[in-house]
């Protein structure tokens, strides 16, 4: 069998009416020469055929530039699998009477997309087929990217790839349009001017959870109790059982806005469990806006304008933008981290394609309580965000008001590849969910007028 390299749909259409009548046709999604090891194609077209999915895809290798081989696992595909970096390898065996049915309606300029059309079509050919991953090793190719997990972190959002990002927003858009997994274009609000005041008299809390920080926990928490307000605030450390001296240095801190929430880790919790501690205390303001524990406010502003946000917008969530920077705050690539793709309508929807929302991340806390954050120490920001974003407005601060330093102390700073497919499928199964939730919720509540994306509209911007 042939391997055919994957250019745009167009010529992949063409390969498969020029090929010989066949159920399946190889393709490669990546320029770099393809090592195939003995059997491996008639390996991967078994398993196509036992199980009549519309695409295979299978675990390989990269070889250093010293000759040494590294093994890459994939991750199992699931419907909630729609970031458009999801990891296939370089090679992929696709059913082609699925192919050609999933493009029957194919239009020309769909081949002009930045990187062909290959994120449309895969999209296409998830809405009711299964997608099956192969866990043995078929193949070897060059490794050509030789940075460590934390540098390749924010490529999504990197300005370079602007019309990149811009194009798969559109082609995710079409497909939960398809599949009848948009948000509500009238999400709920707040106006918290007409509200009673806050419990326990605290309009803000900044929520630090930290474990075996020392370095760094003592230049966040300096950051947060410098903050400039005319409102009530304080700020909710939560030791998880920190052994290197980060608890000894909160209790030596004498200022009577810092709350301390001593864990001794019997409770098992991981970051976002900490959070729900924080979240549920006594000592929790209206809003619960976040600080990591490396991390600093890049102005004493900072909580001011978060809480002027929640009050303009009637948001249940606002997140702001951070700068990139190294231990010392000095400017690293990408910069300004500002998701100035967000849009009131489709931002939501576009959340089930990228990474992560931005920061920092601040709740109005009522609402946060009644879902919670999930017990782990990846993606549990995310998780509420996405969870809020089906029913509640997002509210967006552009400019940079927070500083996230890189340095080696970063948990996600130099993962192993299991590491980075755990956190990838991790997410992966909250977007399912999430995507699940809509489509059933949308399925229940049928849109009163049917709207149709291609259809004139000055709010969907692309």
């Amino acid at each position: 069998m042939q391997i055919h390299r994957f250019k745009n749909i167009e010529t992949l259409r063409e390969a498969i009416f020029h090929s010989p009548l066949e159920q399946y046709i190889l393709v490669s999604l990546t320029d770099r020469e393809i090592h195939l090891l003995p059997h491996a194609i008639r390996r991967m077209r078994q398993v196509g055929e036992d199980t009549d999915v519309s695409m295979v895809y299978a675990w390989y290798r990269e070889v250093n530039a010293d000759g040494s081989l590294i093994d890459h696992p994939l991750i199992q595909y699931t419907p909630g699998s729609v970031r458009d970096d999801f990891d296939f390898g370089g090679l992929v065996l696709l059913n082609s009477a699925d192919v050609l049915s999933a493009t029957e309606d194919f239009e020309s300029e769909e081949s002009d997309w930045l990187d062909g059309g290959w994120y449309s079509l895969r999209l296409r050919l998830s809405q009711g087929r299964y997608f099956q991953m192969l866990p043995e090793y078929l193949y070897s190719m060059q490794r050509t990217d030789y940075r460590k997990s934390g540098e390749k972190q924010h490529d999504y959002v990197d300005p370079r790839n602007i019309h990149y990002q811009a194009e798969m927003e559109e082609i995710l858009y079409q497909h939960l349009f398809e599949i009848d997994g948009l948000t509500s274009e009238n999400p709920e609000t707040f106006n918290f001017s007409e509200l009673p005041d806050w419990e326990n008299g605290v309009e803000a809390s900044i929520v630090i959870p930290v474990r075996n920080r020392v370095k760094t926990i003592g230049d966040a928490v300096k950051s947060a109790l410098s903050q400039k307000a005319d409102f009530n605030f304080n700020v909710i450390v939560v030791d998880n059982a920190s052994s290197d001296g980060t608890r000894e240095l909160l209790q030596a801190i004498d200022d009577p806005r810092l709350k301390l929430i001593l864990l001794n880790g019997s409770e098992g919790l991981g970051i976002g469990g900490c959070w729900n501690e924080a979240l549920l205390s006594e000592h929790c303001g209206r809003f619960a806006v976040q600080l990591d524990s490396d991390d600093i406010y890049s102005t004493e502003n900072t909580l001011a304008t978060i809480v002027d946000k929640f009050y303009e917008t009637g948001a249940a969530v606002v997140i702001g933008s951070y700068f990139m920077t190294d231990f010392d705050l000095r400017p690293i690539p990408p910069g300004l981290i500002d998701h100035r793709e967000w849009t009131d309508v489709n931002g939501p929807n576009n959340a089930l394609r990228v990474n992560g929302f931005g920061a920092p991340r601040a709740f109005y806390t009522e609402v946060a309580r009644q879902i919670l954050f999930p017990n782990v120490s990846y993606g549990e920001d995310y998780a509420m965000c996405l969870r809020l974003s089906r029913n509640y407005k997002i509210g967006r601060i552009f400019d940079g008001i927070y500083y996230c330093r890189r340095w080696e102390g970063n948990s996600d700073a130099a993962l192993p590849i299991e590491k980075v497919n755990q956190h990838n499928a991790y997410k992966d199964f909250l977007r399912t969910n999430e995507l699940v939730a809509r489509v059933r919720y949308n399925r229940e509540h049928p849109h009163d007028e049917e709207f149709h994306p291609d259809e004139e509209d000055d709010s969907i911007e692309f």
